[in-house]
Order: structure tokens, then sequence, then C-alpha cells
């Protein structure tokens, strides 16, 4: 009976764990901070992409409801970008769009170091009103300043189990794509805010 206690006692630790919407288990190494700084690095490919959806939408609207936009994880999945724009010929705009992603991964996440990559594979929910936000304001379209949030949960499954949330500040500059359509500005994208995931919390700072 003593033999089988500890196996007991790290099932019971692996399973709150879980509850706490990480996996830890095996090693004792890794802080909760580092897991959630590692659930944001899988997710950080899809902030770019679901901004550029989102000028897409914008550019392609004809109605306050822009056409849903998606496109593919690098490894698996989909993000869909659904939601509204500003109607009017006025040179501000806003836009309040969902997040959808179904079985997304953009592949192997490189931590640096003698590091092993992890794979994690997100998703969000199937009901837009419980899905994460994703709101930006243009302002002096088609060459000015765009600023906006990206906010809310997303479930992990892979080398990472649980939930990740993101409370995120987007800004930078906007301009004509030569076409008559609305692009960001390469290389003026500046993302901060944090990254939480059980009781680990990774700071966001990157700009691209």
């Amino acid at each position: 009976m003593l033999t089988s206690l500890p196996r007991t006692l790290t099932a019971v630790a692996c399973s709150l764990f879980l509850s706490l919407g990480l996996t830890a288990c095996g090693d004792d190494d890794i802080s909760s901070d580092e897991q959630a700084r590692r659930a944001y690095l899988g997710l950080d490919p899809s902030v770019s992409k679901a901004l550029q959806l989102g000028f897409t939408g914008f550019n392609a609207a004809s109605s306050a409801n822009i056409p849903p936009q998606s496109t593919t994880g690098d490894a698996s999945g989909t993000l869909l970008v659904t939601g509204q724009v500003d109607q009017g010929s006025s040179a501000n705009k806003g836009m309040r769009l969902s997040i959808g992603m179904t079985g997304y991964s953009d592949g192997e996440i490189v931590l640096g170091g003698d590091e092993d990559p992890v794979n994690i594979t997100y998703a969000s929910s199937t009901d837009t009103a419980a899905q994460p936000e994703l709101t930006l304001q243009l302002r002096d379209i088609p060459d000015g300043t765009f600023t906006g949030t990206l906010k809310g949960p997303f479930q992990m499954t892979g080398d990472l189990e649980g939930s990740v949330t993101l409370d995120l500040a987007l800004s930078g500059e906007i301009e004509d794509d030569g076409t008559g359509q609305v692009r960001r500005t390469p290389g003026s994208t500046r993302v901060t805010g944090t990254a939480t995931s059980g009781d680990g919390v990774y700071t966001v700072d990157v700009t691209r």
C-alpha cells in the first residue's frame, strides 16, 4: 500500500494542475509564468493573421457585416474572423470582430537554448458571442493609424492542456496599398499586454 502512495499523490497533483489550466507534471523546472509564455508563443503568429483578416474584411465590406475571412494554421486547423464595420464615408471607422479557431496550430514552438520544442493546438468557443474579441479603430484612412484590443480565451491541447486568455492592446500605422485599399504599414504594429494561463502570466511586448 505504501509503495503506491507516491503514484496516487502524483495523479492528484496532475489533476490539480489540469484544473488550473496547465500541465506541468513531469517537469518540476517549468514555472507557471513559463507555461503562460509557451501558451502565448503558440498563438503569437495568429495575432498577425487575425489582424490581416480583419483588414481584408474591412476592404471587402459592402455592408455593416464583413464577409467572413478565414485562413489555415501553418500545421493544422482554421482561423475565422467575422463581425461588423462602421458604415459611411468618414475617414475614421471601427470594427468589432470575433476570432474563431478550430484545431489550430502553427506547428512547433521553438523555445531556444537547449529546451525541447513544444506543440500546442488551439480552439475557441463555437458560439461567436463567447469567442475572443478583436476591436479596431482606424483613424485618417487610408494613411493614418490604428488602435485596438484582442481579448478572450482559447482552449489548448497537446503539450499544454487547459486555457490561455489574451488581454492585448494593438497599435500601428495604416497606408494605401496602391490599389485604394487599406493595409497595415509593415513593421509598425506593436502588441502589448498579457497572456494568462492558470496561475501564470506572461507580459507581451512585440513589434512586427
